[in-house]
């Protein structure tokens, strides 16, 4: 069964998709076994700030020693994502965006 979960959007860096005060509809991506879609946001754990959760689209990913690995950026160019981290492993995706269901 999937859990699902909502966020508020805190900051920018996937304007204009997502802005400050939106309510996002997310569906759990832990303990299961899931496929990550290039294009989709998803919710992850900051690599670099340990219980810290950021929202990201996914831009690319490649095989490195039979491990997956994925490339995400914000949606503004003042993002911190990818371009500063590098690739992340799957294990940091905590949830998948389904929509936006209110404004703030």
């Amino acid at each position: 069964m999937f859990g699902f979960s909502t966020v508020v959007v805190s900051g920018n860096s996937m304007s204009p998709a997502y802005n400050q005060g939106d309510f996002l509809f997310i569906r759990s991506l832990s303990g299961q076994r899931h496929t990550l879609l290039i294009g989709q946001v998803y919710l992850i754990q900051d690599p670099n700030r340990e219980g810290v959760n950021l929202l990201k689209r996914l831009k690319e990913t490649r095989m490195e020693h039979g491990i997956t690995r994925y490339w995400v950026e914000g949606d503004s160019k003042e993002s911190n994502d990818s371009r500063s981290w590098g690739w992340l492993e799957g294990d940091k995706f905590v949830g998948k965006v389904l929509l936006r269901y209110r404004k703030g």
